[in-house]
């Protein structure tokens, strides 16, 4: 019953994640400026890889507890620590992104404010 669980959790959680990457290529492709591409871009990588490691951490989990090989364990962590690493750098990188993009030049195509405009710098 345990094993039941815990595959159809892994099914759930890689779909998700697959179905967060999935809408984040169409956003990607469909969206009109760098700033709406780059929120797509965040979210899918996000939410749709953070779904796919707790996917990794439930097959690793239930891996380790059927064999008791510390092999598991070892991959397990390090998905958390990856995990981890993903939801601090992705949001300071696209910040960056952009701020680099308003930088240079690259306006919004449909902003109906501008907050970055009356800060002066």
């Amino acid at each position: 019953m345990i094993m039941f669980v815990t595959e159809a959790l892994f099914l759930v959680f890689i779909a998700i994640g697959l179905i967060f990457n999935a809408l984040g290529v169409i956003g990607i492709l469909r969206f009109p400026d760098v700033y709406t591409r780059l929120h797509a871009e965040t979210k899918m990588t996000t939410f749709g890889t953070i779904f796919i490691g707790l996917a990794a951490i439930i097959y690793c989990t239930t891996a380790f507890i059927s064999t008791k090989d510390g092999q598991y364990m070892d991959l397990g962590v390090n998905v958390i620590v990856i995990i981890i690493a993903l939801a601090f750098t992705n949001a300071t990188g696209s910040h960056a992104i952009a701020r680099a993009a308003y930088k240079s030049g690259q306006m919004p195509e449909k902003a109906v404010v501008d907050k970055l405009s009356e800060v002066s710098e």
